[in-house]
């Protein structure tokens, strides 16, 4: 109810359904999307418009219930999660610039700062490695082309853990089991917009089908070019820095203004199953060679 008693207007909407349960499609309210299996939905974080509140790890860990990974002060200016973790499935990135173009950052334009702030989450990869590094299935692709560890199937092998590019994926100290960003995929079911997202004070974080995000990125980097901020691009869309080595595409991706690594992401991130035929044929030359070589002493020997 608003001030005055009178109900906000997308109340009135529903003044039929129950005010105790969650309205169906409620997405179509916050994001003006339907969410509906068959698509592909992800994230766009803009990283030009975040301002480090931290709500999103906030809604994060109150609706997936996850406890804090550590209260001790870091020591690492305002960051105390520090990395994406079991328990930990967003992190808002502090990063000072203090250096730029080889130069010292003494001053900043009118309404700048030197801090550079940007939620980090699971990528949701397409292709994805840690799926196909899982030897149970405990990985999944979802309807609605997200990635999600299923606890129940999961035996905490930890392949997983060094398949992942970003290093998202870890091992729970609790369970033993992997854990991360499943994009709030019971909320997905239920017609709910990822709690992160609806969260966010300033739309850094948007969700929705990746390709109406993919469009809407495109528009927001030629709008800041055309604003005097020639340094933005994105982060994981097809062709671009962080879709290579096999992986297409990201389905939750960036817009940047510095290079990959100052936010903590790899610049050339790859597939490890890239590597597994060269390095086979490699090892099956090597024992080749061995066996020739071992053939040639016995010959000789005779």
């Amino acid at each position: 109810m608003m001030e005055g008693g009178l109900a906000h207007p997308r109340a009135l909407r529903h003044t039929d359904l129950d005010p105790q349960q969650p309205i169906p499609q409620e997405a179509e309210l916050t994001t003006g999307r339907r969410i509906e299996p068959g698509r592909a939905y992800g994230f766009f974080t803009d990283t030009t418009l975040c301002i480090g509140c931290k709500a999103c790890e906030v809604a994060c860990k109150e609706w997936n219930q996850l406890p804090a990974d550590d209260l001790r002060l870091s020591g690492t200016s305002y960051d105390n999660t520090r990395a994406l973790s079991a328990h930990t499935w967003r992190h808002v990135t502090f990063a000072e610039r203090i250096v730029e173009d080889g130069q010292r950052v003494t001053s900043m334009p009118p309404y700048q700062s030197n801090w550079l702030m940007m939620s980090d989450v699971c990528k949701h990869c397409d292709p994805a490695p840690c799926l196909e590094a899982c030897p149970t299935g405990a990985i999944f692709r979802t309807e609605f082309e997200t990635v999600v560890v299923q606890q129940d199937i999961c035996n905490g092998c930890g392949y997983c853990v060094p398949a992942c590019p970003f290093g998202v994926v870890e091992l729970s100290t609790d369970d033993g089991k992997a854990h991360k960003c499943t994009l709030c995929y019971d909320r997905l079911k239920g017609g709910l917009e990822p709690a992160c997202a609806k969260s966010c004070p300033t739309d850094s974080i948007q969700f929705g089908p990746v390709e109406e995000l993919l469009d809407l990125a495109e528009r927001r980097v030629e709008h800041l070019h055309a604003q005097g901020q020639p340094r933005a691009y994105l982060y994981g869309t097809p062709g671009a820095p962080g879709a290579t080595g096999g992986i297409g595409r990201l389905n939750a991706f960036f817009l940047l203004t510095e290079r990959p690594e100052v936010y903590n992401l790899p610049s050339e991130p790859s597939r490890p199953s890239r590597r597994a035929k060269p390095s086979f044929l490699a090892g099956l030359a090597t024992m080749a060679g061995l066996a020739v070589a071992a053939a040639l002493i016995g010959v000789g020997r005779r």
